[in-house]
């Protein structure tokens, strides 16, 4: 493994609106972590070729591979940038994980027929090597369990333009990769099977309710090992100056 110094790796997973993002600027406001956000920012502006997850979205059959194999790329490249930005021990949460690209997005799309059977073969084959020697095993997983209702229901009211067309449908089968994955552990290597998991119901809002938000953060830091305190990372003096 060449991913730098070993430090604790959580990762916080769930369904695109689940909360993620919501929660990851939570946690960086409380806890001493280092917080690592999906790099989204990488996928919407490649240089001057253009935005990767707008094309994704649009077109998947003729994107899907393409974006699988730079989600994989894009987000070492994350946490190796982190890792050299930030004090060495320092437990990094990240939002989603190459995991969850396997076992949710990409086994998504080849089963959809978005994604061919050599291409799914080839996607298999290289990212079973590179996990092998270019990732660090996580110390646990962060569940953000939510209904597939629910989380489209956010993706409308936060408007963002690449999701104007994800449909429900679309929803729902990622859900039951996140379910089978997570918690029942359907078809997931050996490797990953005794990586605990914490599950949190975030059918609710836990942003604006307070009580919420706090059993959390408090979940959270237990799970992890840490004390809540002043926020570590840079994301969270963002938010704390919000």
């Amino acid at each position: 493994m060449n991913v730098g110094a070993v430090r604790k790796m959580f990762v916080l997973e769930g369904n695109i609106g689940a909360g993620k993002s919501t929660l990851l600027r939570m946690l960086a406001d409380h806890l001493p972590i280092d917080a690592i956000a999906e790099p989204t920012d990488k996928w919407q502006k490649i240089g001057a070729a253009g935005n990767l997850l707008d094309l994704f979205y649009k077109d998947t059959p003729r994107w899907a591979y393409t974006f699988q194999s730079y989600a994989f790329v894009s987000r070492v490249q994350t946490i190796l940038e982190h890792q050299q930005a930030t004090a060495s021990g320092m437990t990094q949460v990240l939002e989603r994980s190459v995991y969850c690209d396997r076992f949710c997005f990409a086994k998504n799309c080849y089963e959809a027929g978005l994604m061919s059977g050599l291409e799914w073969q080839i996607y298999q084959e290289w990212f079973s090597w590179l996990v092998e020697h270019y990732t660090q095993k996580p110390s646990g997983f962060i569940y953000l369990k939510t209904s597939p209702r629910v989380c489209f229901e956010r993706l409308v009211k936060r408007g963002r333009s690449e999701e104007a067309a994800i449909p429900l449908e679309y929803l729902i089968s990622l859900h039951k990769k996140h379910e089978d994955w997570l918690v029942h552990k359907l078809d997931v290597t050996n490797y990953l099977k005794d990586v605990p998991v914490l599950i949190l119901d975030c059918d609710e809002d836990f942003e604006q309710d307070r009580t919420r938000r706090a059993l959390f953060i408090e979940q959270v830091a237990q799970f992890i090992g840490v004390s809540a305190n002043q926020p570590a990372s840079s994301l969270g003096q963002q938010v704390a100056n919000l």
